[in-house]
């Protein structure tokens, strides 16, 4: 199993804005943000990554909570407005190259671990949900918050930022890792 430290070190390659460590104990899950992904969010049963595919409240918690910890880090882009949703969203590309880059490298390819990042994965034009398997299933990440885990608590509760200013995008990634055995 990888250690904190080794990750620390591997990490230094990576233009990483913030990061934090903790035990997956801490996450707390909240049906509410399930609601909000339902009722708000266009990817809602659509995507392999979001809701419904990803399993129940109880599925999620189980899974998440069956790693004993959790590395958290972010990313940050700038745009000329936030407000534009494309130039936005269209930073997100760098984001999932670093998150690839620090699976292929910092995290051995036996290591058990849960990726989870922001937003809806796009690696394919249209998702195969539901009608076929994933095509991409070891580059599909969930969405953090599909997991009913709120993102802005984590930083709060280990000082990360997350508003970074009026031109900057912040895109994070939750890693959960060193499987525990569950019964």
């Amino acid at each position: 199993m990888i250690t904190r430290e080794e990750i620390e070190k591997k990490i230094t390659e990576y233009p990483i804005f913030e990061y934090a460590f903790f035990d997956t104990s801490e996450l707390s899950f909240y049906p509410n943000v399930r609601t909000i992904c339902e009722v708000q969010c266009p990817q809602y049963g659509k995507s392999w990554s979001c809701p419904p595919a990803v399993g129940v409240l109880e599925e999620c918690k189980k899974r998440c909570l069956s790693y004993k910890d959790a590395f958290i880090f972010s990313t940050v882009s700038e745009v000329q407005d936030t407000l534009n949703m494309e130039e936005s969203l269209s930073t997100r590309g760098e984001h999932i190259d670093i998150v690839n880059q620090i699976r292929k490298d910092v995290f051995p390819r036996d290591e058990d671990i849960l990726i989870l990042t922001a937003e809806s994965c796009s690696i394919c034009e249209k998702c195969t949900y539901p009608d076929s398997p994933c095509k991409h299933k070891d580059r599909m990440y969930p969405c953090i918050e599909s997991q009913t885990i709120i993102v802005t608590e984590i930083c709060e509760n280990h000082n990360m930022s997350f508003l970074n200013g009026h031109n900057i995008i912040t895109w994070f990634c939750l890693i959960l890792y060193n499987k525990k055995d569950y019964k």
